[in-house]
């Protein structure tokens, strides 16, 4: 990467969808992919397997399986998750993260 990228309101950058979670990749390079996602409350996706990841929650309140443990997540909370590991989000509230997946 060879310019600075600034979201002075990266919550523009989210999308609220009743069709489901829209992630928004905001910058990808060869090795990693950061990505705003956003869920209404209710929303959930199914526990799948994935790259490693941080998952950083930044509004809203909810749930993440990680393999077969629950995790509360609410402002703040950072989840740190290995390669191939399952996991799923459910939104208790309009919820809110951003994560750093590995390519």
């Amino acid at each position: 990467m060879s310019q600075i990228i600034i979201y002075p309101d990266w919550k523009e950058k989210i999308v609220y969808s009743s069709d489901g979670p829209q992630p928004q990749s905001i910058m990808e390079t060869e090795h990693y992919k950061v990505v705003v996602v956003g869920f209404l409350a209710g929303q959930k996706t199914t526990p799948h397997p994935a790259s490693s990841g941080v998952y950083h929650f930044v509004e809203g309140t909810g749930w993440m399986t990680v393999n077969d443990e629950l995790l509360a997540v609410g402002p703040g909370a950072l989840v740190i998750v290995p390669p191939e590991a399952k996991r799923g989000i459910e939104a208790n509230t309009k919820l809110s993260f951003i994560v750093v997946l590995e390519k």
